[in-house]
C-alpha cells in the first residue's frame, strides 16, 4: 500500500491508534451500516447490496487535465453529483518496477521525507497491487461519472512511473476536490484479513497542515468504510484498528500534504490466501468499487 517503505512485500500492521475499545467495535460496525442505509443515497443509485452492474474495468486514459493527471471521460456533468470533483488515486503504478532510481528518490511529506513511491505488494500468484488499484479506480471513476461527478485520476496507466506521493496530494489540491480517495491493498501476514480505511492525523509540521481536513476526512472515511462493508461483505481488519476498520496515521505524504478531505482504503491483504482470492476476482472488484463509490457519494450528498 503505503507511500513509503522500500520492500514491495511487507507488513504494514500499525496499532498506533485505538480510539474505540475492542468491546465497542461491533457498535462501530452497526453505526457504519446505519450511515450506509440506502435512504441516505440522494443519487438514486442502487443499494450496494443489490446485484452488481458491470462497471467498465478499463477504457482509455480519458482526457488529460491541466495538471497532467488522467482526467475523466468528458461526459456532461448531469446528475446528483454534478458540480462535484472527486480525485481517485490508484495506489502505486505498474511501471514503478522499472525506474528504481526515480522511485527511490526522497520527497517531503511534511513530517519528514520518504521515497517518491514504491512498487506496492502482490499476491503469491503475482497479481500486483498496482494492477488491482488501477482496475478498481477505473470502476469507481465510471460509477461516479454516471452520477455527474468530475473525476480526476492521479494516473491512469499513462505515466512511466509514479506520480510521487507529494504530487498525488497536490493533484487533489489543484483540483479543489470535494473528496479524494487513495485505493490500495495491504501486504501483511497470512491470517491477517479484512479492509481498513486510513484517516489523516492532525498534523502541523513544515508543509503539512491537516487541521482543516481532519474532521471532514473522518466523515468521508466512516462512510466509505460502512458502504464497503455492506457492498463486499468483507469484515473490518482483524489486525489494524481493533475491529473498527479505521486507522489514523501521520506518516503518509498523500494525507499529510492534502488540503482536501482524503482517505486511503486498504481493500484487503494480498498476502493472505483468502483475501487474495477475493482481490483477484473481477466480480468482487466490481463490488469493492461500488462500496467505495457509494461511500463517496453518501459523503458528497450529505455535504450538499
Amino acid at each position: 500500500m503505503s507511500d513509503g517503505g522500500a520492500s514491495p512485500v511487507r507488513s504494514r500492521s500499525r496499532k498506533s491508534w485505538v480510539a474505540v475499545p475492542a468491546f465497542l467495535a461491533p457498535l462501530c460496525v452497526v453505526g457504519w451500516l446505519l450511515l450506509s442505509s440506502p435512504t441516505e443515497s440522494h443519487g438514486g443509485s442502487p443499494s450496494p447490496l443489490s446485484p452488481q452492474g458491470g462497471a467498465t474495468p478499463g477504457g482509455s486514459a480519458g482526457d488529460r487535465g491541466a495538471d497532467g493527471a488522467g482526467g475523466g471521460s468528458g461526459r456532461p456533468e448531469r446528475g446528483p453529483l454534478a458540480g462535484k470533483v472527486v480525485v481517485v488515486d490508484p495506489g502505486h503504478n505498474p511501471g514503478n518496477r522499472r525506474p528504481t532510481e526515480e522511485i527511490a528518490r526522497q520527497v517531503g511529506i511534511g513530517t519528514g521525507r520518504k521515497e517518491c513511491d514504491t512498487t506496492g505488494t502482490a499476491t503469491d500468484s503475482g497479481y500486483a497491487e498496482a494492477d488491482f488499484t488501477l482496475d478498481v479506480s477505473r470502476r469507481v471513476r465510471t460509477l461516479l461519472e454516471e452520477q455527474g461527478a468530475k473525476v480526476v485520476l492521479t494516473h491512469d496507466g499513462d505515466r512511466p512511473y509514479g506520480p510521487c506521493v507529494d504530487e498525488r496530494a497536490e493533484i487533489g489540491n489543484r483540483a479543489h476536490a470535494d473528496a479524494a480517495v487513495s485505493i490500495h491493498a495491504d501486504g501483511s501476514a497470512e491470517g491477517d484479513r479484512g479492509f481498513h480505511v486510513i484517516l489523516p492525523e492532525a498534523v502541523r509540521d513544515g508543509a503539512a497542515d491537516t487541521s482543516a481536513i481532519v474532521d471532514r476526512s473522518r466523515e468521508l472515511g466512516e462512510r466509505v468504510a460502512g458502504r464497503f462493508l455492506q457492498a463486499t461483505g468483507s469484515s473490518p481488519s482483524n489486525y489494524i484498528g481493533e475491529g473498527t476498520g479505521l486507522d489514523v496515521r501521520s506518516d503518509l505524504g498523500g494525507l499529510n500534504l492534502s488540503r482536501v478531505p482524503k482517505v486511503f482504503i486498504e481493500c484487503g491483504n494480498m498476502r493472505d490466501t483468502e483475501d487474495a482470492a477475493l482481490l483477484r476476482d473481477a466480480e468482487w472488484r466490481s463490488r469493492a468499487a461500488r462500496g467505495i463509490y457509494t461511500g463517496v457519494e453518501s459523503y458528497l450528498t450529505s455535504e450538499s
